[in-house]
C-alpha cells in the first residue's frame, strides 16, 4: 500500500473504533510503519473519531518529526515495540472499558492476565502480561514494554490500558478488538464457575496456528 493509502486505512480503523467505544475522547494512540521506515502516529491530544489523514504525525524511529502534528506523548512505547519486536507493523494503544478495567484488578498474574477462556485468545495474543504502573509518557514505560515486547504481541498497562501490535494496521486492530472480547467475557465470567482451555489444547493451538 502507498503512504496515502496507509493514512487512509489508519484513518478509517481508529474511526471504527471509537464508534464502537474502544476509545473515546482524546484517549489512546494507533501508529503504523511506513514502507520508507518511517512511522505514523495519531498526534497529541486527537480523537480516534475525527482523525485528519493529512495532519498525521511522521516521525522516524528515533522519534524525530518529520511532518504532521506533534506525535502522542506515548511515541517512545510505540518505537521500543517497533525496535524490540521486528515483525510488528502496527501498535494499537487503547482505553477501552473492559480492558481498562481489568487493569486496575487486584493479584492479577502478571505473567498472564486473562485465563485461556477462548481459542482466538490463545491464537491471536498468546499471554498478556501485566506491566506495573507508570505515568503515560514516562520513559520507563516505553522500557519496560520494549522488554516484553521480544516474546509478546500485547501488554497490560497497570491502571491504564492495553498496548498491541500486528504485522499490519489491519492485524494489530483485530488483535486489539479479541483482547477487548476476551476481557469483556472475562470479567462477565468471572463470579461464576467457567471452563478454561486446558494446557493440551493451548499446546494443540500453538503448534497449528503458532500463537504468539
Amino acid at each position: 500500500m502507498t503512504e496515502s493509502e496507509l493514512r487512509q486505512q489508519l484513518v478509517a480503523l481508529a474511526h471504527s473504533l471509537f464508534m464502537r467505544g474502544y476509545s473515546s475522547g482524546g484517549a489512546g494512540n494507533i501508529s503504523l510503519m511506513l514502507p520508507d521506515g518511517a512511522l505514523l502516529i495519531t498526534p497529541t491530544n486527537s480523537s480516534f473519531g475525527d482523525l485528519n489523514p493529512e495532519s498525521l504525525s511522521k516521525i522516524t524511529l528515533k522519534g524525530e518529526r518529520l511532518s504532521g502534528d506533534r506525535p502522542s506523548k506515548e511515541y517512545p512505547m510505540h518505537i521500543a515495540l517497533y525496535q524490540q519486536r521486528p515483525q510488528t507493523g502496527a501498535v494499537v494503544h487503547l482505553h477501552s472499558p473492559y480492558l481498562t478495567a481489568l487493569s486496575c484488578l487486584a493479584d492479577l498474574n502478571p505473567e498472564n492476565c486473562l485465563p485461556p477462556i477462548t481459542p482466538y485468545y490463545v491464537m491471536r495474543v498468546g499471554k498478556l502480561p501485566l506491566i506495573p504502573y507508570f505515568r503515560p509518557g514516562d520513559p520507563k514505560l516505553a522500557l519496560a514494554v520494549g522488554e516484553l515486547a521480544v516474546n509478546h504481541n500485547a501488554m497490560l498497562l497497570a491502571n491504564h490500558g492495553p498496548v498491541i501490535s500486528g504485522k499490519n494496521i489491519r492485524e494489530a486492530v483485530f488483535n486489539a478488538e479479541e483482547l477487548e472480547d476476551t476481557a469483556r467475557l472475562y470479567l462477565q465470567l468471572k463470579p461464576f464457575n467457567y471452563v478454561t482451555l486446558s494446557q493440551q489444547h493451548v499446546d494443540e493451538l500453538n503448534c497449528v496456528f503458532k500463537a504468539s
